[in-house]
C-alpha cells in the first residue's frame, strides 16, 4: 500500500469512525508531545503520565494540546503506561456525549463554543463556526477601530506647517 493510500485510509478512519470506550479503555486530554511520538495525558481523575501513538497514526494524523483521545492500557510499561486507540474530534465527542460515556470532569467544547458566539454575532451566519481551527498558543485579542490615531496624524501635521 503506497504512503497516500496509507494516509487517506487511516485519515478515513479517524474522521468517521464513531467510537465508545470500552471497558478497558479511558478517554483523556492530551497535555503535550514529548517527542518520539509520546504524548503527556491528563486522565478525568487527575493522573499525570505519557503514552504512546501507534505506528499507523504517525505522520497521518497529527494531535496538539488540548485534545482528547480514547486509550487503551499496555502492561509493559511503568512510564509509557497506555497507547491511543482513536483520537477524538468534536461529532465524535458530541456522539459520545449523546451515548452518557463522556468523564463529567472534562469540558471539551468551551472554548469553540466562546468563538462560535463571537463569530456568530460579527456576521450572523451559523455555517459550522464551531469546527473552525483556533489557534490556542496565541492570545485571543478583539481590536477595535477608533478615528483617534487619525486626527492625531492629523493635529501633528498641523503643527509642523505652523512653525
Amino acid at each position: 500500500m503506497s504512503k497516500a493510500t496509507k494516509r487517506k485510509h487511516v485519515t478515513k478512519e479517524v474522521l468517521d469512525d464513531y467510537v465508545l470506550p470500552e471497558d478497558n479503555q479511558t478517554i483523556v486530554k492530551i497535555l503535550g508531545g514529548k517527542g518520539n511520538n509520546l504524548h503527556e495525558i491528563e486522565t478525568s481523575e487527575g493522573e499525570k503520565y505519557l503514552v504512546s501513538m501507534p505506528t499507523k497514526f504517525r505522520k497521518n494524523v497529527w494531535i496538539k494540546r488540548g485534545d482528547f483521545v480514547l486509550i487503551q492500557p499496555i502492561e509493559e510499561g511503568e512510564k509509557v503506561k497506555a497507547e491511543i486507540v482513536a483520537i477524538l474530534y468534536a461529532e465524535q465527542i458530541k456522539y459520545i456525549q449523546s451515548q452518557g460515556k463522556w468523564p463529567k470532569e472534562f469540558v471539551p467544547l468551551a472554548s469553540t463554543e466562546v468563538c462560535a458566539d463571537i463569530s456568530s454575532d460579527d456576521d450572523d451566519s451559523s455555517s459550522g463556526s464551531d469546527d473552525l481551527f483556533v489557534n490556542t498558543n496565541r492570545p485571543q485579542c478583539v481590536y477595535e477601530s477608533t478615528d483617534s490615531s487619525e486626527n492625531e496624524l492629523s493635529d501633528s501635521g498641523a503643527n509642523k506647517d505652523d512653525d
